[in-house]
């Protein structure tokens, strides 16, 4: 069942005298904010044919802030009271220490509304939900013998905040997310092996329930799972590398994007740092980080600090153009934010965050640059990866590629990982293909010790001269 409306400044506390408890809490600072939020989320995991897991949680806070030069204050608490309001304020006013900051503008408004308001979790019957984990379970033994297990899960969760500032202005907004996730472990002659698929966004789970929908999940786990079963190890080398659009933008997001967060470059540990106006990836290379993209996983209609989400270039035809900012470090850097402060939740201060970033499309064709790939890698999917923000250093696993030769794509390969730094990978951009795409809505970034949902995409690229670690001899 729905809960009422969150409006925690008529129900929780006295609107005028939070105001007024905020006002002495920032007094002197440069900025500042009280950020309010309830938050609930259900999860429900099918395995072994079985429910396995089954979890609700309920939870509400606030975070309160001021901030002076680089030093923030913050406190937060679960106890929505007037009297913790108090304690949050003795705390927070500690950064400011003796004033004398420079107040900055207040975010301008915005009626856009980039989702649903509708809460996800009461969109459908539990029952229904472990209904459809069963279904799911039965449909993809039914399509292969070699199916050994699955695992399929259900997520649904209504994030509620309401920011006020200490102009007496606030914005409030409701935030839903969904996810599904399918994956399944094949056997055939005593070799195993797994595929996964999934997807989601700020939408309902009546689309993610659907059959004709979730039917093509369980398919492509399935396919992923028998296209391994076939692969041969993966070479080892220095080649050139042909990524698949879509999801394979989780490298452009971890390789570059941390990169161009403005937390990194004002403090110059980025490995782009200071290198604003000048050629940094190939001709042809167009990277944006748009949270405005409707229902999609990483879109914010305001971001956690009340400022309008946006569409922003990052990297113009090759040549850096911009970096994502929140309020502090766009102020610090004599800029403004880009509506990119983003924080966990009422827990956490924000920071410089990405929404949905991905490369637009150039004007060749996929077919085309596979044909041109004479030795390498076709990698069409991605799993973990590290990286280095301060010098752009990339590991990344495939969970799916194949060996090309001479422009022929060969057999599936396993064991791929591609080793590489953004900077160099951004010059070494040969082709961008015609066919961009975004990912299913899947992803989570991590940022020091901070969790929040994202999107990436790309087209089709070819990046030369990238180490591709492998167990062939």
């Amino acid at each position: 069942m729905s809960q009422p409306p969150f409006a925690p400044l008529e129900t929780k506390f006295d609107r005028d005298t939070a105001l007024g408890i905020l006002r002495d809490a920032t007094k002197g600072a440069d900025d500042g904010e009280l950020f309010i939020e309830r938050r609930r989320s259900e999860a429900l995991m099918f395995d072994d044919g079985r429910l396995k897991t089954a979890s609700y949680d309920a939870s509400e806070g606030f975070g309160m802030r001021a901030v002076r030069g680089e030093v923030a204050g913050y406190a937060h608490s679960t106890d929505m009271t007037e009297a913790a309001l108090r304690r949050a304020a003795e705390t927070t006013q500690l950064a400011v220490g003796d004033g004398g900051g420079t107040w900055a503008d207040a975010p301008e408004g915005t009626n856009t509304k980039l989702y649903t308001d509708e809460d996800p979790i009461a969109g459908a019957a539990f029952p229904v939900k472990v209904e459809t984990l069963r279904e799911i379970d039965d449909f993809v033994r039914a399509l292969d013998p070699r199916v050994i297990q699955v695992s399929a899960s259900i997520a649904a969760s209504l994030q509620e905040v309401e920011i006020l500032r200490p102009e007496g202005t606030s914005v409030r907004d409701v935030r839903p997310m969904t996810r599904i996730g399918i994956s399944v472990i094949v056997e055939q002659d005593g070799r195993r092996e797994s595929g996964s698929s999934g997807g989601g966004g700020r939408i309902g789970l009546d689309g993610l329930l659907d059959p004709a929908d979730w039917q093509d999940r369980a398919r492509e786990a399935l396919r992923i799972a028998c296209v391994n079963l076939e692969a041969v190890p993966a070479p080892a080398g220095v080649m050139d590398v042909v990524l698949g659009p879509g999801w394979p933008g989780i490298l452009l997001h971890e390789a570059i994007g941390h990169g161009l967060e403005g937390d990194f470059n004002r403090k110059g540990s980025s490995a782009f740092a200071g290198l604003m106006g000048q050629q940094i990836a190939s001709k042809g290379v167009t990277v944006l980080d748009d949270g405005t993209i409707p229902d999609r996983r990483g879109s914010i209609s305001v971001d956690d600090e009340g400022t309008p989400s946006a569409r922003n270039v990052l990297i113009e035809d090759g040549t850096l153009v911009g970096y994502m900012q929140d309020r502090q470090n766009g102020r610090l850097t004599g800029g403004a934010s880009t509506g990119n402060g983003r924080r966990q939740s009422y827990a956490h201060i924000p920071m410089p965050r990405m929404t949905n970033t991905y490369m637009l499309g150039g004007d060749s064709t996929p077919e085309d640059i596979v044909a041109d790939l004479k030795d390498g890698i076709y990698a069409v999917g991605f799993g973990g990866g590290q990286v280095d923000i301060t010098n752009g250093k990339f590991v990344f696993s495939c969970t799916e590629a194949y060996r090309v030769e001479n422009g022929k794509v060969g057999a599936p390969v396993k064991g791929a990982t591609l080793i590489g730094d953004g900077a160099t990978a951004l010059k070494q951009i040969r082709a961008i293909g015609n066919d961009p795409a975004l990912d299913p809505g899947i992803g989570n970034c991590g940022k020091q010790g901070q969790w929040v949902p994202v999107g990436v995409g790309q087209p089709t690229l070819m990046i030369g001269g990238l180490t591709v670690g492998g167990s062939a001899t």
